[in-house]
Order: structure tokens, then sequence, then C-alpha cells
């Protein structure tokens, strides 16, 4: 086993019953996370084949009876508690079971039924929806004092119909979710249900079409990846799939064999948070604002993926080992999907005089994992290519989060997508965080603006422009947004390490869509989330800081995270850096995006640029067309 692979189901127990032997854990405790507590990267970095090394796990835990959250670091090795800390203050990630129970509280309470019968005329909550959402932080009091909920209300017209086209507009319960009872209703008027159902469901929706053939993707001699529990092999790459709870997927130990030399390029890769702030000032939807890493969990929400719908072709799947709040394992299967996929022309040219084209197709490795939180789904898929590329692509999909109008009205902060129904605008940022090891740890982070040359006599045709490549030398100086006017990217470098032609190897940062937060800097999410206040962030090497808006940003008073660690001003010139990437996307709504939304893309690539001493893809040899005299098809 590679001393990064995740905790497997045994383990996971095991560090639960060790927390019970020790009687740290009481009837009123939850188990919010158990993951593997990664050993030092010196440690890993310096491990060879048959070496061993002890696997720890790290426990969050929160006591509902105290209102208390701990951290606990074990041995699993040797059956012993490392390190018992107490958190003040803080409120730790809301767990699957809580947002069971949530619900069951708002439906069985007797202040909710009398509400849901003055506002929708019906006490049926059999056909209510209610999705916990975090409370936030706004200054009040008890907004840092309890553990709370605000969840969003939907009644369906019958029991599986799509509840999300009939909010209930005017009604917001408020949970205490340590006694787990409703502590009030807050009402903000009578407002009318939508007309229309909006239904998605294959056996809901008529008129299917009947005019797609079967489409089907074989690999009669098999992948070309290997797979050793959770590490992988495939072509020149060799790597370990991790899982957390709070991050779902991630990358570990990326490396690529250069004609028989194991070069490392990324340590760790990881989603570290993500907010959805929503730009309706109203009274019913101004609270709306996730953080759908720190309060729900990505992993926690993982599905459980499945062969033809989610993923296509030839799949080996792996599955996610966690546990209940309660300590009952709970696995997800298939959680992480992994196949290759053809990805066109990887590079061509037809030489006129010789009349011989040569053209190589490209082949790419997908990992990829889906996470369902609440109305919307979250796609992250990890490709590496045949030519040393590595890019992160996030789908967005799922269901809007709707609001209502009265017949008439029109929305100022939203779109109109059925009668009486609106979508509000808003935004989703996310931010990765990507611990580079480019041949060593001794790394450097360059900025690189595309700028126009004087204009002088070197000049005449004024047409001369060139990349400028700035090394940040410190926190505060590498802090950046993207700029269309100099075409914006970064490049990773190790000055120690020297290519072919004398400078020093690099990975280039290619930004792709992108967004500026639209809130003022003063609204309640963004002290939260300072994360989003630069596109780019970089950092001194710390286990200790892996999420960009702090370790508990669930209710929150803000300002943890990527702002405080580089208030510091600590230097990152040609030490062991992380790169922090924000990237956003600005939703618009559409009707199109109703009933369920079609995919949306971002993402970035990460592309070697002086890496390698010639197209690493150059080796790939020709496809076997159908004609047995060619074998060059395209």
């Amino acid at each position: 086993m590679h001393p990064l692979e995740p905790l497997t189901a045994a383990e996971v127990q095991q560090a639960v019953s060790i927390l019970k032997q020790l009687g740290r854990v009481t009837s009123t405790t939850r188990f919010v996370s158990v993951t593997l507590h990664e050993p030092p990267k010196d440690r890993v970095h310096s491990l060879k084949t048959g070496d061993a090394m002890d696997r720890e796990a790290f426990v969050v835990l929160f006591d509902n009876a105290l209102n208390s959250c701990f951290e606990a670091t074990l041995s699993l090795t040797k059956q012993s508690l490392i390190l018992w800390k107490h958190i003040p203050g803080v409120q730790p990630t809301m767990t699957i079971d809580e947002q069971v129970e949530c619900e069951q509280a708002v439906l069985q309470s007797a202040e909710f039924k009398a509400a849901l019968k003055k506002h929708c005329g019906t006490d049926d909550t059999s056909l209510v929806m209610v999705d916990i959402w975090s409370a936030g932080n706004y200054g009040d009091p008890e907004d840092s004092s309890l553990r709370l909920a605000r969840p969003l209300c939907f009644l369906r017209t019958d029991p599986t119909d799509n509840g999300y086209a009939r909010p209930i507009e005017g009604l917001r319960p408020v949970v205490d979710l340590n006694s787990m009872k409703v502590i009030r209703i807050e009402e903000f008027g009578v407002w009318p249900l939508p007309p229309e159902p909006g239904n998605y469901s294959a056996d809901r929706v008529p008129n299917q079409r009947t005019d797609i053939k079967p489409l089907e993707i074989l690999q009669p001699e098999g992948p070309s990846f290997e797979v050793d529990g959770y590490q992988v092999r495939w072509q020149k790459w060799s790597f370990v799939i991790g899982f957390s709870a709070r991050e779902g997927l991630t990358l570990h130990h990326l490396r690529y064999n250069d004609n028989g030399e194991d070069r490392s390029i990324l340590y760790r890769a990881s989603l570290t948070e993500m907010v959805v702030p929503y730009g309706d000032p109203g009274p019913t939807q101004r609270r709306k604002n996730a953080f759908d890493v720190g309060e729900y969990g990505m992993g926690m929400c993982a599905n459980s993926l499945e062969l033809g719908c989610d993923c296509l072709g030839l799949i080996r799947y792996f599955d996610a080992h966690l546990c209940t709040s309660r300590g009952e394992p709970l696995t997800v299967k298939n959680a992480i999907c992994m196949h290759e996929e053809d990805f066109g022309i990887l590079w061509k040219h037809t030489d006129r005089r010789l009349g011989t084209p040569e053209v190589r197709r490209s082949r790419r490795l997908v990992i990829s994992s889906v996470s369902t939180v609440e109305n919307y789904e979250y796609g992250f898929f990890w490709y590496l290519y045949q030519d040393g590329n590595i890019q992160l692509e996030i789908k967005l999909t799922g269901i809007l989060s709707l609001g209502v109008l009265p017949e008439g009205q029109k929305p100022r902060y939203g779109t109109m997508i059925a009668p009486q129904l609106y979508a509000p605008v808003h935004q989703h940022f996310f931010n990765v965080r990507l611990d580079f090891d480019l041949d060593g740890v001794a790394n450097t982070v360059q900025q690189v603006d595309i700028v126009p040359d004087n204009i002088d006599e070197k000049n005449p045709f004024e047409n001369a422009f060139l990349a400028k490549a700035q090394p940040v030398a410190t926190e505060k100086q590498a802090r950046a947004n993207l700029c269309l006017e100099t075409a914006r990217t970064w490049k990773i470098i190790n000055p120690q390490v020297r290519n072919a032609v004398g400078e020093p190897v690099g990975y280039k940062f290619m930004p792709g869509d992108n967004s500026l937060p639209m809130a003022s800097k003063n609204a309640w999410w963004r002290k939260r989330a300072g994360f989003v206040d630069h596109h780019v962030w970089v950092t001194p090497f710390r286990d200790d800081e892996r999420y960009a808006a702090g370790d508990f940003p669930n209710q929150s008073g803000g300002g943890d995270g990527l702002p405080a660690w580089t208030a510091q001003d600590r230097p990152v010139e040609n030490t062991d850096v992380v790169f922090w990437y924000t990237f956003g996307h600005t939703h618009i709504p559409r009707p199109e995006d109703y009933p369920v939304m079609p995919a949306a893309y971002l993402g970035f690539l990460l592309k070697p640029n002086g890496f390698f001493k010639e197209n690493p893809g150059n080796d790939v040899p020709p496809s076997a067309g159908k004609s047995q005299q060619k074998s060059c098809c395209h």
C-alpha cells in the first residue's frame, strides 16, 4: 500500500473503535470525518520499495451536548491516540445524518405544520421537501453561539415529482442542530405556489427522442492502465487516487516517466473550497451562500456512479470508505470512475512534397467523481494527456435554486424561467490547491505577461512583443488576478534543474473561464470567503494549510485561510510552494436551464513548458486504420 492511499473501510472502523475504547465518544458525539493523516512529505519522497510506514488517521468530532468541536490524530499501526485537541468556538462541516434529521425535525414541527397550512392550504408534510442550508454568519449573536441551519422548503404535487418547481417562498424554518428542534419559523408573507410542473425524469417526459442509435466504446484488449489498490499507472503517468469526506477526489504523487526517469510534477491536487453566493437582496434570498466543501463535505455528497450513465467505456471504479456521524460504516460504491477517452487529434502534419500525412490521435485518462449538494450537481474531472498536459474540468448541472413571484411581476435580480418561477442570479467560486514538486520540492512561481516591446529603432514596424516572466518573491507579491490585456499566465519552474536548452524546467498554468465577485467586500459571505479576492495565491508548503477559507468556515466570522496566511508575507521563491487558484462561474440563468440544467464547464490546464526535451507525444504510434494498407487515419 502506498502511504498516501485513502483509509480502507477497516481502517476507518479501527479509528472509530480506538476513540470509543478511550472514552472519547459519548451518545451525543458525532463523527464529522475520518480521513488519512498523511505522513510527512519528506518521508514519502525518501520512501524506497518495500519500505513500510505507520498508518495514521485524522478525525474531526462534534459533541452536540457541549456544542464543541474536537480533533484527534491516531496511530492505526500502534492502536494509540497521538493527539486530542479541543477547537473552541467553531462549527465543523454538517454531516449527512444531520441533513436527514434536520428534514425530519422540520416535518415534525407543529409550528411548521401550522405555517404550512397558512401559506399553502395544507398540513400534509409528506409532500414537503426540506433541504438543509447553512445558516452562515451575519453578525447575530446566535450565528456564532448555536449550531444552526436555515432550510429551504418545497411542496411536491405528488410524492415523486420535481419538488424544486414549487418553492415555499414565504417560510424559512430555523433549526438548532444540537437539539434538532425548530427554534422558530421566519415568515415573509404568503406567496403563490407556481402553477406548472417542472419534471425531468424519464417516466414523466413525453415524446422522448427515437432517433438516437447506440454508441459503444470497445477495448477488446482491455485498458492501457494498471491499478494496484489506489495506485495507477497509465502510459507514462503514475499517481495515487485519494478521497476524503470533505474534499472528495484528490490526486497524489503525480509523476511522469521521461525516458526511464520518474519525474515528479504534483505532490497533491485538491479542491479546497467553493462558495455559491446569490445576488438577490430580497428577504427570502439574501442569506443564500453555500460553502459546499466546508459546510457540506463534497466527499460525503459523492454519488455512486453507474456504467453507461455517468461513465462510458471500459471503466475501473474505486469505492470511498467513510462513516456516518455515529461511526457506522458508510461506503460509497463507485465514488470514483476512471477510464480512457479518445480526444481527437494529438498532432498532425502533411508534407505536400512527400504526400505522406502523419497524424496521431490523442487519448486521455479520465479520473472523475460527481457530488450532489441538495439541488446542484458538481462533476470533477481530472484529465491526463499523452503530451504531458494535466487538466481539471468541473461540470455544473442539477437544478437551479428558485424563487417565486406573484403573477405579473418580473425579477430585477434574476430570470423568469416558468410562470411565477424565477432563478436568482448567482456565482460559483472554486478554489484548488496545487502542491507542486516539479523535479524536486524547491520551486518558484513566475507571473508571465505578454507585453509590447519598446517602439524604437530596434522595432521599426512596431510589431514586436514578448513574454515577460516575473518571479514572485513573497506571498503578498504573489496575490494576483487574471489580466486579459496581457494574456496573463503563470509558470512554475525549478531553478536547480535545467532542460536541454539550459533553461529551468517548468510547467505553465493556463487559466480558463473566470469571474470576479460581484458582491461588495463588506458582504457577509465575502468576509468568510476571502479566497475570492484574488485568482492566484502562492504560499510556502505547510501541511496544516489545506483549506482556502480556513479549517472551519461553517458559521465562521471570516478572515481565515488564505488572507490570514498570506498576510505574513512569507518568502515563496525557490522553496516548496503551493499554488492556489480561485475560479468562478457567473450564472445568469436562462429558461433553457430549467427544469434541469445542461452542464456548464470551467477549469484550467497545466501545460509542460520546458519540462521535456521535445514533444512528449512524439512517440505515440499511429492508430490502426480500417484499411490495413494505411495506419495514419485521423
